[in-house]
């Protein structure tokens, strides 16, 4: 069974965005919470980094995330604008292109544009923590802006329509990628090939399978070609203990 964590963006201390009184970290765990209830009955595991008003910094959510051996991770935010009413739409933020990230939140929006939002697209972000740090499929949807009426009227009539939506992308993926993804182990990104070659080679002589792939320009070191997520963990848990810096990515 696949599990998904859930993350309420801000809380305590940390409101996020406010307008006319509402503060976005109460808005992100209602919808963390109803989404999370929805997967549930889809029969996806579901677990939390909030489910209350307190804060922890993205970094030690990101350290949240990877300990608690989920397969995806889904952070929700609102978005803000400089001005009142300025902008209007949803979109959904990515650490870099590629893999089963990059269709999830691809499926997210279209979701939340049939629901009512505009869809601005996909965003890559690779200075947030919460998409950097995770070694697991990551996602930080805003959910249009707090500071436009349009989009808080259709955060609030259409609330249950929302969630059911992001619940029904997550599991759609999550379906398609059982049947159609390999996962394989990132343990390298370089500009330079030669570097990238003397690491494969270190990794052959202790009997791993290697291959060197490009990720938007830089040449990526993999390790296995792993069907079941589970034994991907495992080969990771073993060359971290080695002292490697890893990621698993879907292909």
């Amino acid at each position: 069974m696949a599990t998904v964590i859930l993350d309420a963006g801000h809380g305590g201390w940390d409101n996020g965005a406010m307008y006319n009184g509402r503060k976005e970290k109460d808005d992100n765990l209602k919808l963390a919470l109803a989404v999370g209830k929805k997967l549930e009955d889809k029969g996806i595991g579901v677990d939390y980094t909030r489910t209350q008003d307190v804060y922890d910094s993205p970094l030690e959510k990101a350290k949240i995330a990877n300990a608690s051996g989920a397969d995806y991770f889904v952070s929700f935010h609102r978005n803000a604008s400089p001005d009142n009413n300025q902008y209007s739409g949803v979109q959904t933020l990515i650490y870099n292109e590629g893999d089963v990230k990059e269709k999830l939140a691809n499926e997210i929006n279209k979701g939340l544009e049939n629901v009512g939002f505009d869809n601005l697209g996909i965003s890559v972000r690779n200075n947030l923590a919460v998409l950097k740090r995770t070694n697991i499929p990551a996602v930080l949807i805003e959910t249009g802006f707090i500071n436009t009426d349009k989009d808080n009227l259709i955060f609030d009539e259409n609330f249950e329509a929302i969630a059911e939506s992001i619940a029904d992308s997550i599991n759609r993926v999550i379906n398609n990628q059982a049947s159609s993804y390999y996962y394989t182990i990132q343990v390298g990104l370089f500009r330079n090939e030669e570097n990238a070659k003397r690491l494969a080679n270190e990794l052959i002589s202790m009997g791993y399978t290697v291959k060197i792939g490009m990720v938007n320009g830089y040449y990526a070191v993999w390790v296995g070609n792993f069907k079941d997520m589970n034994q991907a963990k495992r080969i990771e848990r073993v060359l971290q203990e080695d002292g490697y810096e890893t990621w698993i990515i879907a292909v």
